[in-house]
């Protein structure tokens, strides 16, 4: 199989796996989720398989029913279309700069169906299949990358953490997410889990969030999808650590890693369960055959104009069509036919259809209130400017600031 393709089966059916070990294990504890790199190894060297490449069983099944299977099937058929559809409205000057996900479709979407109510998500700016299943609107979603800032206010009990796009800057937040609720609750609490790419693992902000979490012993989970390149630098360029999960150790934490295309077991052990009884340590699940996802993103970091490459020389992962072997799977054992895959598909379509025709048709946020949302309370310097600018649009008015 190429490795490009890599959509329903970017940890696709491992992403199932994730969901039965968090039933097992019932309760999370921190750990440091660290990647390998495809560039440096046979990528399924050592890693445990379910599913053949034609769908085929040639690993123990987890016991999810049906109706789970087909919820995580769906929510990558919509993640994916979603993402087409935003490619093209970014093509097509309907919407700004735009963070492509193809690819990591099984990563995200088995990750978040796993967590529980009291979780929380910090995302970075490509997490869009996780929000989606943590109640993150498609038509919010949309919004946020056309601009308006409304659309990165997720509806309450959600649990989801605002879009950070300065790299690895959300690793920091996350840490002090996890310790402040750890300080603040003598009973259980939720795990904290933080996502990011490759390219996050050189930024300084990486190595401050883990080892804050690894001395404080914090409730993170940090998820690594580690696509071989940030923007244009490839992996080897970026460290010369034999693998990413190396970089949690100095951090008295323990990391694993797996391949994405056929296998991930996120790292989710017990770190939901009550101060009181949570031994010390850095003990997490008793299963080391775990792992973080390395899927291939099929797509560019994001969107920029046509003919306008960010890899360099070899190594350039073109977009082919997601690899089927989950539909293959559950086509096998009875759950979906060819109606059934099909009317997913259309519902899929007209989900997001619909979720365009509403993000298009929302009126756009009055200026003035962007200075509203910076501070709790406006600071002075903050009035000077509201005041300032507000004094411009009354003697200019608004058309003097649109940008043709």
């Amino acid at each position: 199989m190429s490795r490009v393709n890599a959509a329903h089966s970017v940890g696709a059916w491992a992403a199932i796996l994730t969901k039965a070990l968090c039933r097992e294990s019932g309760r999370f504890r921190y750990a440091k989720v660290g990647t390998v790199s495809t560039l440096e190894r046979d990528p399924t060297e050592g890693m445990v398989r379910v599913l053949d490449e034609d769908g085929g069983v040639v690993g123990d099944v987890p016991d999810l029913d049906d109706d789970e299977l087909v919820e995580m099937y769906r929510q990558m058929r919509l993640a994916r279309h979603f993402d087409e559809r935003a490619v093209s409205l970014n093509r097509q000057g309907r919407m700004g700069t735009y963070p492509p996900m193809s690819g990591q479709e099984g990563a995200q979407v088995g990750s978040a169906m796993a967590m529980g109510d009291d979780d929380w998500m910090i995302p970075s700016y490509r997490e869009h299949a996780a929000a989606l299943v943590r109640g993150q609107g498609l038509t919010e979603t949309l919004r946020y990358w056309m601009g308006d800032e409304r659309g990165d206010s997720p509806e309450e009990g959600t649990n989801v953490f605002s879009v950070a796009v300065p790299i690895a800057s959300q690793i920091p937040h996350a840490t002090g997410m996890a310790w402040a609720e750890k300080l603040q609750s003598d009973s259980d609490h939720g795990a904290f889990v933080c996502y990011f790419g490759d390219g996050a693992t050189s930024e300084g902000d990486f190595h401050e969030g883990l080892n804050f979490a690894g001395v404080f012993d914090t409730p993170n989970v940090f998820f690594c999808n580690n696509n071989q390149w940030a923007i244009s630098v490839p992996r080897e360029r970026q460290t010369a650590s034999e693998t990413l999960a190396q970089k949690h150790e100095r951090t008295g934490s323990r990391g694993s890693r797996s391949t994405g295309w056929t296998h991930w077991r996120c790292t989710v052990s017990p770190a939901r369960h009550s101060r009181s009884t949570r031994p010390r340590g850095r003990t997490v699940a008793p299963d080391d055959d775990r792992g973080g996802p390395v899927p291939v993103r099929c797509t560019h970091h994001c969107r920029r104009p046509v003919g306008v490459p960010h890899r360099r020389g070899g190594g350039t992962v073109a977009r082919e069509r997601p690899d089927p072997r989950l539909e293959s799977y559950l086509r096998s054992q009875g759950v979906l036919d060819d109606a059934r895959v099909e009317a997913i598909g259309a519902s899929v379509e007209d989900a997001v259809a619909d979720a365009i025709d509403e993000a298009e048709a929302t009126a756009d946020p009055d200026p003035q209130s962007m200075f509203e949302h910076v501070y709790a309370e406006q600071t002075p310097e903050l009035r000077d400017q509201a005041e300032q600018f507000a004094d411009l649009r009354e003697r200019h008015g608004d058309d003097a600031f649109q940008i043709e």
